[in-house]
């Protein structure tokens, strides 16, 4: 089997001991997983970070966003050649001067259609040739199930058939609750069936935020995403950050792990994500908890999506985004190449999506 080898001298420089950049290497591209005879994916020559960003927020919570084209660029100068355009669901108040909502404690956030208009007003005048992009319904309170479909039917009658994501939203979001954000009371979780019903005839991934808990009781909030299973076993959702986040720093991996496996045992169509920075900071950059993170990955190679969580506010900047592409890619070094070609390389998001792209086959022997 033929391996793609760089065409330049340039030797591959590596930040930080990170994984390289698309530009020091010759570049993935489109093509490259629209042919199934494409040349194979040299690990050791071509970057290891992620090809998809199946996290990424092209707006902000308030003030102005990264124009979209300059979001498009990111990804083109990093690599990244499939991307989810995410909104944010929950907007601070239009006159705040806040950009993000850990600054304005105690300031609102509230629900809105308002980026998913914005992004797909966006997308369907810009759309890059390059990259593919998906476009997520970020707008849904999941305590106000009754509002969902009428703002999917709205978001349809105005882009016919654009939008085949949903998420992110929250089930239970922690760092939102000093801007008034609650947990979903579980007594709402059936009144979902209307729109969880249209989600799944139309093969629409559901991607939720639910922390499993906190450092005090790490497991707190695990009864909301199993009741939303159990409820719900034939819809395709993706269990964002695999439950974790800031207020959960320290949970053992052995514990962590059981969960995850046992759900994903029991319910076919869930799948996680390894976005967020939050999850290399706290668990897979921790050498005491690193290998059974691999081990976990490895054993599910299938059922695993990776993603940045970027947050495209005006502050930002393609440096910004670079890192946060290398530190969430990091874990991708120790997984061996089928689970690799699955997550890095999407052959995961190809399937759940059913698109029309296949991951080339990674060269040489397969690592450990």
């Amino acid at each position: 089997m033929k391996c793609l080898l760089p065409t330049t001298s340039l030797v591959l420089v590596f930040l930080s001991g990170a994984p390289g950049f698309a530009g020091e290497t010759p570049k993935p591209t489109l093509e490259m997983f629209e042919d199934v005879d494409a040349p194979c994916y040299d690990r050791s020559a071509q970057p290891q970070t992620s090809v998809v960003d199946t996290h990424l927020h092209f707006r902000p919570f308030g003030g102005p966003a990264i124009p979209f084209p300059e979001v498009v660029s990111f990804l083109e100068r990093t690599g990244v050649l499939f991307a989810n355009v995410y909104g944010i669901g929950q907007r601070l108040p239009v006159g705040s001067s806040c950009t993000y909502y850990l600054d304005c404690p105690g300031t609102p956030v509230r629900p809105a259609l308002t980026n998913d208009f914005a992004n797909a007003a966006d997308y369907v005048t810009q759309a890059p040739d390059g990259v593919h992009m998906t476009l997520s319904m970020t707008f849904p309170d999941l305590s106000r199930p009754e509002s969902i479909l009428p703002g999917m039917q709205l978001l349809e009658k105005e882009y016919p058939g654009a939008f085949t994501w949903m998420g992110e939203v929250n089930l239970v979001k922690q760092a939102l609750f000093n801007n008034g954000h609650r947990p979903v009371p579980p007594a709402k979780i059936p009144e979902w069936d209307a729109f969880m019903t249209v989600l799944r005839d139309r093969g629409i991934p559901l991607a939720i935020h639910a922390d499993l808990g906190n450092d005090r009781e790490p497991t707190r909030y695990l009864p909301l995403i199993q009741e939303v299973l159990r409820l719900y076993p034939d819809n395709k959702i993706v269990w964002l950050h695999m439950g974790l986040s800031k207020e959960l720093a320290n949970m053992d991996p052995g514990q962590h792990i059981r969960i995850m496996e046992t759900l994903l045992d029991r319910y076919p169509k869930l799948m996680v994500d390894i976005s967020w920075r939050v999850v290399d900071d706290h668990y897979f950059s921790k050498p005491e908890k690193r290998a059974a993170y691999v081990s976990f990955l490895n054993r599910n190679s299938e059922r695993v999506l990776p993603g940045t969580d970027f947050l495209a506010s005006a502050d930002k900047d393609f440096d910004v985004y670079r890192t946060e592409l290398e530190i969430t890619s990091r874990i991708n070094r120790d997984l061996n190449d089928e689970t690799f070609r699955n997550i890095a390389l999407g052959q995961n998001y190809f399937r759940l999506l059913g698109l029309e792209y296949v991951a080339p086959p990674v060269c040489g022997r397969q690592r450990p």
